[in-house]
């Protein structure tokens, strides 16, 4: 398995505009979470001026169709997202995952 990173950009006033599709967003997000694609995902910057979502799967194919169908892309509130592979070096410890 492969890892790769989905980035977005968003729009001025993001948090606001959010709002109404943010349940639908994050429906999204626990189930690619529960299906063990999604490793890690947020915002990033306060406020948000991005999100980075971590996935882990054989191909970009995942995380390309993840963002093909969140709300926030098809919304207009995601301007520019990309998908990239991550080489990652070191890996968390399966204990440090588990609560």
């Amino acid at each position: 398995m492969k890892y790769f990173v989905l980035q977005y950009e968003v729009v001025d006033g993001f948090v606001t505009k959010r709002a109404a599709h943010r349940e639908e967003h994050l429906r999204l997000v626990h189930e690619a979470h529960a299906r063990g694609d999604l490793i890690l995902a947020g915002a990033v910057g306060d406020p948000p001026e991005g999100a980075l979502l971590v996935f882990r799967s054989a191909s970009a194919h995942v995380a390309e169709e993840f963002a093909r169908a969140d709300p926030y892309v098809n919304q207009g509130l995601v301007t520019i997202w990309r998908v990239r592979p991550w080489g990652v070096v070191v890996e968390p410890r399966e204990s440090l995952w588990q609560k």
